[in-house]
């Protein structure tokens, strides 16, 4: 998963539907999530969903747009906009669940 960064955020977000994992290095359920998501990274192309990661406590700026109070703390967003936060550790088929419904279908 790609690590984002203030000058990096807004770009990648930009366009597209994607999951931004909020974590940090001490904290043991964002530990727990972060294999789950690396799986689920593997079920979709880079054109169905793009995934990513913000480390808060080097880039807490970009938490406090979104009012992320606990971690770990997932977004949904769809061509830059929020659409969806999801809280605490989460299955697969939990985020997969929530992740079809924003898919785009052809």
């Amino acid at each position: 998963m790609k690590e984002l960064t203030e000058k990096t955020y807004d770009l990648t977000i930009k366009k597209g539907l994607h999951l931004v994992d909020f974590w940090a290095p001490w904290c043991g359920p964002c530990r727990m999530q972060t294999p789950i998501l690396e799986e689920l990274e593997k079920e979709y192309t880079a054109a169905e969903l793009q995934m990513s990661k913000v480390n808060i406590d080097e880039y807490p700026e970009i938490a406090k747009r979104y009012g992320i109070q606990s971690i770990p703390t997932m977004l949904i967003l769809k061509d830059g906009q929020f659409v969806k936060q999801i809280v605490g550790v989460h299955m697969q088929p939990q985020l997969k669940k929530e992740l079809s419904m924003y898919m785009t279908t052809f």
